[in-house]
């Protein structure tokens, strides 16, 4: 199961963080990547940042030098610190992982198997 917290509403060029725990019976045994992807009503999801198995990040262009992800391996915890926001990040962001390990590219997150409930994120 993946809990997370975070979002809301912030000013254009404001600052989120999101949070994503990983609880209850899930697998944190064996190698997994966390991530994080988007999605606006009508449109795709879209993946925004991935952490594989060791942590290393990778961002979606749109993102980068903005979006900042880690993991933290001793809580089973994933992090998006989400800076310089724009209108056009307006999304609801979910949570996801899978048993990977390595993204390869980022817009391979939407096939994780699992996911959070999602979290609104509004930038007017």
């Amino acid at each position: 199961q993946l809990v997370e917290s975070g979002g809301g509403s912030v000013r254009p060029g404001g600052s989120l963080t999101l949070s994503c725990a990983v609880s209850g019976s899930g697998d944190t045994a064996s190698p997994y990547c966390m991530a994080r992807f988007r999605q606006v009503p009508g449109k795709k999801r879209e993946g925004v940042a991935a952490a594989d198995f060791d942590g290393r990040p990778s961002y979606a262009d749109s993102v980068k030098g903005r979006f900042t992800i880690s993991k933290d391996h001793t809580k089973d915890t994933l992090y998006l610190e989400m800076n310089s926001l724009k209108p056009e990040d307006t999304a609801m962001y979910y949570c996801a992982a899978d048993h990977w390990t390595r993204v390869g590219t980022v817009t391979a997150v939407t096939a994780f198997r699992y996911s959070g409930q999602g979290t609104q994120v509004t930038v007017s």
